[in-house]
């Protein structure tokens, strides 16, 4: 099954169903080919494998501390930090990417979290314990309520009013858009028409997509027709 196919037929899916994981490859091997979707899940595979435990803490741990993913500081919007297989293979990503890691690999081992699209950043949240919040772009820090509203206001500004919607689960298909959405912006500031136009169409499938986006599509395709 071609990449683009294996994308539509894993988004949608019934929302709960839908593997980030593979979603997030399908996107690096439309756009960044070549990518072998199954290889790169077999190595979250071996990443769960060797969590010396199925907790939080155990996976936490083994993530940011043995295997040292990060964050990608230095080269924030390098097109590679969105790409599921390069941060595999480099360990460094931005918050979204680096929080469906650490979903996919929680997921493997038993440990239920949700993604949160925190305004400007991004974490993930345990449903076990929704007290607790970790934040995978800065070494898998734990995070009460209290710590996501400052990380919130150290990048909204101190003023910048606080909303508690701001700490609910999305849903998966929204953390797919997420991360099309951040592509999508630099290749647009890029200039680099062909990706965007690939990411665009992957966008397009995701579903809930708004018709705004369909109309920019069209947009970007017409040079080509």
């Amino acid at each position: 099954m071609e990449a683009y196919d294996r994308f539509l037929a894993v988004v949608t899916l019934p929302s709960a169903a839908v593997r980030l994981d593979e979603a997030a490859l399908c996107i690096a091997a439309v756009t960044d080919p070549p990518v072998d979707v199954d290889a790169y899940l077999g190595r979250l595979d071996a990443l769960a494998a060797t969590c010396p435990a199925p907790t939080l803490d155990a996976l936490v741990t083994h993530l940011f501390r043995d295997q040292r993913f990060s964050g990608n500081r230095d080269d924030y919007y390098d097109p590679r930090n969105s790409m599921l297989h390069h941060v595999i293979d480099r360990r460094v990503g931005i918050p979204v990417s680096l929080s469906v890691v650490t979903m996919e690999v929680g997921r493997r081992l038993g440990v239920p979290l949700w993604g949160v699209g925190l305004p400007g950043h991004f974490l993930v949240r345990d449903k076990v314990d929704p007290s607790v919040f970790v934040d995978p772009f800065h070494g898998g820090r734990f995070l009460d309520e209290a710590g996501c509203r400052r990380l919130y206001r150290s990048l909204a500004g101190p003023d910048a009013p606080w909303n508690e919607a701001h700490l609910d689960p999305i849903d998966r298909p929204s953390i797919i858009a997420r991360m099309l959405i951040n592509l999508k912006a630099i290749y647009a500031r890029r200039n680099d028409l062909d990706r965007l136009r690939q990411v665009m169409r992957l966008r397009l499938a995701v579903p809930g997509t708004p018709p705004g986006e369909r109309d920019e599509f069209a947009r970007l395709m017409a040079p080509t027709n």
